[in-house]
């Protein structure tokens, strides 16, 4: 009996000879490593004709229910025959992918083409994987690739008892179709991704990337590799903090010299340990890295905190070798935090974790951290001890070979004991994942960041990451797109972070100072002022001999004032008061208060003692000075604006058709790398997204009220599109008065950028000139941002000058450039850092 052969799996494509297919090379950009529901990861690759060992081995594991699902009858046996028409295709008509963890094949999917634009696709997983979401993960996989053949259509038929495999096709979010008949359900349904299916994957993915990331802040177990006999080893250090922070798991040492360390079992390798183990340490110098992720592979483990330095750092060989450590773990189903991480903590009582370098562990708090930095790691926990913040959890991420600040982000969206998280970034690897993570984290959580590194364009030694031509003022737009609380200073992220996870946002503008101190409150006053914070009158000053009844009567006013939404308390202890007299009235009044509070008890940084609340929240943050505490409160205050302000809506467009655009690019690219666009293919371009180029058009450059504008729109390596708007002219050249941002853009994006530009007002009517066509000049912008977005292939694209008049927009000249490009590191199917 042969395999029936529905599902395509054994059938002989003669579709392939008969539109003229050859066979084209092993497509090795299809290889991927991915994250699947329960935090595990998989390796994804195209079948091969070695995998002939591998089959049938995968075959054998397989339940009969699994078999019989698979091929509607039980076929135990593989002949050599089915085996080498399963793994020798042609990687167009015929394609398969397969699923490996370690060396063994756990899942199969394909697709046979059965017509020009459509495929017969069909799966088949090991019983012991199923469950793990990787049907999902191989349905995203080889639609991708199929797109990439041409094919537009998938039908697959399924026994109407599988039911885990008609959930997979009902729950990816395309339209699909299905009829039964002969006891079977036929399904048939396009690849074209739509808005569903984009949200369907997105929200996938922040599951399994969160599971992955909570595998590692919540081990049951932990074992440190190179425990040496000094005392002051990394290896030693760590298993010292485990077991001085309180960690409630079980603990092993790795070392061939001794049994024992320290009270904890010690054994030679990590195989040697009887009982599982979840999370590994890994404290080894560079070269003995790989043979312990192998060992931790054939274990089990779940992941990987690698503090050995000498990777990327070191050169291209280490750049080599740091990609290897990726790729091994991944392969074996692991998660990798470094290398030259400086560790991670959970305050989680239950977990209570300390696997890194620091002495230090914090108290229990609701601010989440991410630090890129190994070497700032004990300087940035020591500042989070000092200013009695209290964290939920920390990670540095080292050299960020694998888990990354958009991993964190992932899993602290879902944190039930995380209010607020803070980053400390060097480089951002996926600018455009980010931006997504981040703006749909800060809807319900702030997200404080400090960007180094912004005066150069190189990443740190061992960030291997694209490089980006993109000026730093796309960053600040990136983050303020997301609304994202973008800080200078690691001082200032400290500051931001504990205002935000303390206290209520502000409701407005209008802040209210209290103090003792004519001169502190003189410079409260000059810090909004410089910040954009209304005074909500003149500061209250209650002399130098203020008691605390004094200052509980001025605080109970200003709290009681509608028209208040702030306050600074500024306090200078005098003769006869104590601070601590101030303290317990300011804490006492804030709890009752919806009021955003924050003080300057002089000198003194942090959340003291006497100013925290029972439950951390509504704690009163305290400032060495009052520029710094204005400044705390301005950034709070700007992103409470951003919450208050419509997340808009993606911007619908008629009159485009990117298809056809996209046909024209190929063609004009054909076997060249670059290429440049005629103004006969420019306007051909611009045509296919509604805009009409309309070069020396004198009446309308006589226009009255006409104000040149640019727009233009670049490909970087880093960020994809970016696209940048200002006015025309010396002026605008002259002092950089550019916005920008990147795509996909909303419609409250388009409005935005227009707008934050400074010489915004010559486009609404400035000393009562007509305002311009603003919904013209809004919608080209938005067909710019579409075009770019849709077409990588657009290397530059400028529309210089586009005239704005009061009855509309026109585009005069443009210049663009077309060029081969890299893939966009967040498009396509779920897959983690290659």
């Amino acid at each position: 009996m042969t395999p029936r052969p529905h599902h395509g799996f054994v059938k002989d494509s003669s579709i392939g000879s008969s539109l003229g297919r050859v066979d084209l090379p092993y497509p090795a950009h299809w290889e991927a490593d991915v994250v699947l529901r329960d935090g595990g990861t998989a390796h994804l690759r195209p079948i091969r004709p070695d995998d002939a060992e591998r089959l049938p081995r995968f075959h054998d594991r397989l339940s009969d229910e699994t078999i019989y699902f698979r091929f509607f009858s039980l076929y135990r046996e593989l002949s050599p025959r089915d085996i080498k028409r399963f793994t020798e295709v042609d990687y167009v008509d015929r394609v398969a992918l397969v699923a490996t963890v370690g060396d063994e094949i756990i899942g199969v999917v394909r697709y046979d083409r059965v017509g020009p634009e459509e495929a017969e696709v069909a799966f088949n997983i090991e019983d012991a994987h199923q469950g793990r979401g990787l049907g999902s993960v191989f349905l995203e996989h080889i639609a991708a690739a199929a797109r990439e053949r041409g094919i537009k259509r998938f039908v697959a038929d399924v026994l109407p008892s599988n039911r885990k495999m008609l959930t997979v096709f009902q729950e990816a979010g395309y339209v699909v179709r299905h009829e039964q008949a002969d006891g079977v359900v036929r399904l048939e349904f396009d690849l074209t991704p739509t808005l569903t299916s984009t949200a369907v994957t997105q929200a996938r993915e922040q599951r399994a990337e969160a599971h992955s990331v909570e595998r590692l802040l919540r081990p049951r177990s932990v074992a440190v590799v190179g425990v040496s006999r000094s005392p002051h080893s990394v290896g030693r250090t760590v298993l010292h903090h485990l077991r001085a922070g309180g960690y409630t798991g079980a603990t092993y040492a790795v070392t061939p010299h001794r049994s024992e360390i320290d009270g904890v079992r010690a054994y030679p390798t990590v195989r040697d340990i009887p009982e599982p183990v979840d999370l590994v340490v890994v404290a080894v110098p560079a070269e003995q890295v790989d043979a312990v992720v192998a060992d931790c592979g054939a274990k089990g483990v779940l992941g990987l905190v690698v503090m050995s330095a000498g990777f990327a750092e070191t050169g291209e060989g280490g750049r080599n070798q740091q990609r290897h450590l990726a790729q091994h773990a991944h392969a074996n189903g692991m998660r990798v935090i470094g290398p030259s991480s400086f560790g991670l903590l959970n305050t989680e009582p239950d977990v209570s974790l300390n696997a890194s370098l620091s002495p230090l562990m914090p108290e229990r708090g609701r601010l989440g951290f991410f630090s890129q930095s190994g070497a700032l790691g004990i300087a940035l926990l020591d500042n989070i001890v000092r200013r009695g913040i209290g964290i939920s959890s920390f990670v540095s991420a080292g050299n960020r070979v694998d888990v990354s600040g958009n991993d964190l982000l992932q899993f602290w969206e879902d944190d039930p004991g995380t209010d607020a998280v803070m980053l400390y970034l060097e480089s951002i690897g996926n600018p455009r994942k980010f931006s997504r993570i981040a703006r749909r984290l800060a809807r319900t959580k702030p997200v404080v960041v400090v960007k180094s590194g912004r005066t150069r364009r190189g990443a740190p030694h061992g960030h291997v990451v694209r490089e980006t031509r993109a000026p730093s003022a796309a960053i600040d737009a990136l983050f303020e797109q997301a609304g994202v609380i973008s800080v200078d200073t690691i001082h200032q992220l400290f500051d931001v972070g504990q205002l935000v996870v303390h206290q209520p946002l502000p409701a407005g503008r209008r802040v209210a100072i209290v103090g003792n101190s004519d001169a502190l409150g003189v410079l409260a006053a000059d810090a909004c002022e410089a910040a954009g914070l209304e005074l909500a009158g003149e500061p209250r000053q209650l002399g130098a001999d203020a008691s605390a009844e004094d200052f509980r009567a001025a605080l109970s006013e200003v709290f009681a004032d509608p028209t208040v939404h702030s306050v600074v308390a500024l306090f200078i202890p005098p003769l006869m008061t104590r601070d601590e007299e101030i303290a317990r009235v300011l804490a006492e009044g804030s709890r009752t208060s919806d009021k955003t509070v924050v003080s300057t008890f002089l000198g003194m940084r942090g959340v003291p003692s006497n100013l925290r609340a029972p439950e951390g929240r509504g704690s009163v943050p305290s400032y060495a000075t009052p520029e710094d505490a204005v400044g705390a409160l301005a950034a709070a205050t700007t992103y409470a604006e951003w919450l208050a302000t419509p997340p808009g809506s993606p911007v619908e467009l008629d009159g485009v058709d990117a298809a056809a655009a996209s046909q024209l690019l190929t063609t004009k690219l054909a076997d060249k790398d670059e290429a440049p666009l005629s103004q006969r293919s420019l306007a051909e371009l611009l045509g296919y997204y509604g805009i009409l180029l309309r070069p020396g058009d004198a009446a309308t450059d006589h226009a009255a009220g006409a104000v040149a504008c640019v727009v233009c729109t670049v490909e970087d390596p880093l960020f994809g599109p970016v696209v940048s708007f200002g006015l025309g002219g010396v002026a605008t050249d002259l002092f950089g008065d550019t916005s920008y941002r990147i795509p996909p853009l909303t419609d409250t994006d388009v409005h935005e950028l227009v707008r934050s530009v400074r010489a915004a007002p010559l486009l609404l009517g400035h000393r009562g000139a007509p305002s311009v066509d603003m919904l013209a000049l809004e919608d080209l912008i938005a067909r710019v941002a579409q075009l770019a977005d849709d077409l990588p292939e657009v290397a530059e694209l400028t529309l210089d000058p586009v005239l704005a008049t009061p009855s509309g927009v026109t585009v005069l000249a443009a210049s663009g450039r077309l060029a081969r490009p890299a893939v966009r590191a967040d498009r396509g199917p779920r897959a983690l850092p290659g």
